[in-house]
């Protein structure tokens, strides 16, 4: 990804100096600890059109996550599952690093990290999303599931907030109910019918969170802000389900890790993956409420 140093506004030695000195003294300039999120808020069916949707925000950082659902084939090479594409877009208006090809470069990156953390990379061998739900007719007809996000305002941590973004647009979606004709174990295209008043919520329990550890001379924080991110030297985003399973890994920055770091970090994030996807549950449980009235 473009690196923040290079496209946010530069900060004076004084302000280098204290945000790096907070994280090593475990106080940050928000007042956070190293391992503490900023406040996290969640809407969700905030887009009608589509078959689900959510808005999340840390901090200051705001995306929006939207899913919509079609009937199509499944490939030849994975004939018992659906299909998921992830796209992100980064609005121009976002922050300053988003004016011209800045927002191209690092919505195609952050399209390619969710890829590999949520569907195991583009052919969704290893996916994270139960990609064999989606199936209606084995060889004939799957659910393709388009999930689009949007960055609308940016102050770091753009990753872990688009993944969270699309487990609860997931957790917000309906897949409509679909009656196969009983000739459609013959040979030809199935007939199916398509309901327009029964939905199957769609199983999130799999869905993992994304929390990327970022790395600050000799401490790593989680949940990074902007100016934050302006003074790693490299940043670690570990993809981890419910079980705590890890689902996906990708870094980004140039300095390289020892394996046992990348090990201690691994470990890191799988114990404040927890605390996140509690954090989330009741964030979405309450919005669902909201949106219920």
């Amino acid at each position: 990804m473009p690196s923040p140093e290079d496209t946010m506004v530069g900060l004076s030695e004084g302000e280098k100096h204290f945000i790096r000195g907070g994280i090593a003294q475990d106080l940050r300039s928000d007042g956070r600890t190293r391992l503490q999120f900023r406040a996290v808020t969640v809407e969700t069916g905030i887009i009608p059109q589509a078959n689900g949707s959510a808005r999340v925000r840390m901090g200051a950082t705001e995306v929006i996550a939207s899913v919509k659902a079609e009937l199509g084939k499944p490939t030849i090479l994975h004939p018992d599952k659906g299909k998921v594409s992830i796209y992100v877009d980064c609005s121009p208006t976002a922050a300053p690093m988003f004016e011209g090809r800045g927002s191209e470069e690092l919505s195609a990156e952050l399209s390619v990290a969710l890829q590999r953390c949520l569907l195991g990379g583009k052919s969704g061998a290893g996916a994270a999303i139960d990609l064999s739900s989606l199936i209606v007719i084995e060889g004939k007809a799957c659910w393709d599931l388009y999930i689009d996000g949007l960055v609308v305002s940016s102050d770091g941590n753009l990753l872990d907030a688009l993944a969270a973004a699309i487990k609860v647009a997931l957790s917000d979606t309906g897949i409509p109910k679909v009656n196969v004709s009983v000739n459609a174990e013959m040979d030809g295209e199935p007939e199916v019918d398509i309901s327009d008043e029964e939905f199957l919520q769609f199983d999130t329990s799999s869905v993992p969170v994304i929390v990327t550890l970022t790395k600050v001379g000799k401490h790593y924080i989680v949940d990074a802000s902007s100016e934050e991110e302006s003074q790693m030297s490299s940043a670690v985003s570990v993809s981890v389900n419910r079980r705590g399973q890890i689902c996906g890994l990708t870094k980004r920055g140039g300095a390289g890790l020892d394996p046992s770091i990348i090990f201690d970090m691994i470990s890191v994030a799988k114990h404040v993956s927890q605390r996140f996807i509690s954090l989330l549950d009741s964030e979405i449980a309450a919005a669902e409420a909201v949106e219920a009235e």
